[in-house]
Parts: C-alpha cells; sequence; structure tokens
C-alpha cells in the first residue's frame, strides 16, 4: 500500500518493546491497549519500557510515535529518584512511548548519543532525536518540558 494514501494515514507503526516486532496499529486502537501480533506484549502500556540494547534501535527507528528515553544506570542516586516520577509522566501522557535504557548495558547506544551525565532524557520523534534534558525532574516538570518540545 502506498504510504502517502489516506488510509496509511490512519495506522500508525509501533515496535514492540520486547521482540521488535514491527506492528501496523489503526490511530483509533490506540486507546484500546493493542498488543504485539508477534509475542503479544501491550505495546501501548501507560508506564515505561525497560529496552535491551538489542531493542533499543530498532524501537526508536521504528515507532511513529514521540519516544522519551530515560538514561539511567543502577548506581545512579539521582535516576532512582526520578524514576517513578517518570513513571507518574508515563501515565499522564499515554500518547507517547515512554522507555528506560540502562546506559551501563547499552555503552553503543550512550556513546551513540554522546549521553555525559545522567539522568538524561532524550526526545525522538521519527527516529531522530529532537530534544534531550539532563538532571532529575518531578513528573510535572517532564510533563511541562514535552508538551513545550512538541507544541502541544
Amino acid at each position: 500500500m502506498d504510504t502517502d494514501t489516506p488510509a496509511a494515514a490512519t495506522h500508525l507503526h509501533i515496535v514492540c518493546p520486547s521482540c521488535a516486532a514491527k506492528n501496523r496499529v489503526p490511530r483509533e486502537r490506540l486507546a484500546e491497549s493493542p498488543d504485539c501480533g508477534r509475542c503479544g506484549t501491550p505495546l501501548m502500556l501507560p508506564r515505561p519500557a525497560d529496552l535491551t540494547p538489542e531493542v533499543f534501535d530498532r524501537f526508536i527507528a521504528g515507532t511513529e510515535l514521540p519516544v522519551v528515553v530515560d538514561c539511567w544506570a543502577d548506581w545512579c542516586g539521582p535516576c532512582k529518584m526520578m524514576a517513578p516520577q517518570f513513571e507518574q509522566a508515563a501515565a499522564m501522557l499515554p500518547e507517547l512511548r515512554f522507555v528506560k535504557l540502562d546506559t551501563e548495558a547499552a555503552p553503543q547506544q550512550s556513546a551513540r548519543y554522546g549521553i555525559r551525565s545522567i539522568p538524561t532524557l532524550l526526545l525522538f520523534l521519527d527516529g531522530q532525536e529532537i530534544a534531550r534534558q539532563a538532571g532529575a525532574m518531578p513528573a510535572a516538570a517532564i510533563v511541562d518540558w514535552l508538551r513545550r518540545e512538541l507544541g502541544a
């Protein structure tokens, strides 16, 4: 099907955070918690998904919704303090995809995106980084930052 047709615009591609399969989902079904066609994992959970380095690149490149990435590490105190805030922000903006990337487990991605301090939030749209914010933030500040960056 031609991706420029109106019918194509009614569907989005969402990559499964578990198996990395690309799923074509009707826009009107996003609120119905669609599942991955390959492994059955819910695609639109209102909480952050932990991505492995193997899934991360495919998820970012193939998901046609804004993706917010929390770059963190287990030893980082501010990261641990911000984790519940990030989860709360995810529940407040269910139309975005929120994911977590452990920088210790993903050194290639950390280097590629120039992660110098953690926590750092990255905002991707159509596979491209469009904004970043370093430092721990409360949920309301995360939501405000995202709305400002996305023009909402």
